[in-house]
């Protein structure tokens, strides 16, 4: 089920954080107490939603995850964009083979945190580990959110 806030959305277990992307997709996880989030190597594909989603699924089920957080790209005014729509439709695509929640957090601005973060690095670092960097980011925001309700 896609859920529209964290207020049902488990309060113990790994969380799997996405920064999607339409050729990359970034993925962070925390651990089961949810007090260190975890990046994993970025997804690197050809555009086959399918095949995306079947990654997804798999590393799920490999890291036992209890809930799915996808960074939703908003525009500055918070309304959505080509990105907002391609993103939801990942995330049906992915809710049809997988029974965990899922649920969107904004993402704005979670790009240039990362790299802030990643401080002076070559821009072949800043290709391999920013999509990772920024699923941290919303996977960690989100764990704040969570813990709120």
């Amino acid at each position: 089920m896609i859920h529209s806030n964290f207020k049902d959305f488990p309060r113990t277990g790994r969380i799997l954080g996405i920064d999607w992307g339409a050729r990359r997709v970034g993925v962070a996880i925390s651990d089961d107490t949810r007090e260190f989030v975890f990046t994993r190597p970025v997804i690197s594909y050809d555009g086959d939603s399918v095949k995306l989603v079947k990654i997804i699924v798999g590393l799920a089920t490999d890291e036992n995850i209890v809930g799915i957080v996808i960074g939703l790209p908003l525009r500055t005014d918070g309304t959505a964009s080509d990105t907002t729509k391609q993103v939801m439709s990942f995330a049906e695509n992915l809710q049809s083979e997988i029974t965990v929640p899922i649920a969107f957090i904004d993402e704005t601005l979670t790009s240039s945190t990362a790299q802030q973060e990643m401080g002076r690095v070559r821009v072949s670092d800043i290709k391999e580990n920013l999509d990772s960097l920024s699923a941290r980011v919303i996977l960690e925001n989100a764990i704040s959110l969570i813990a709120r309700y």
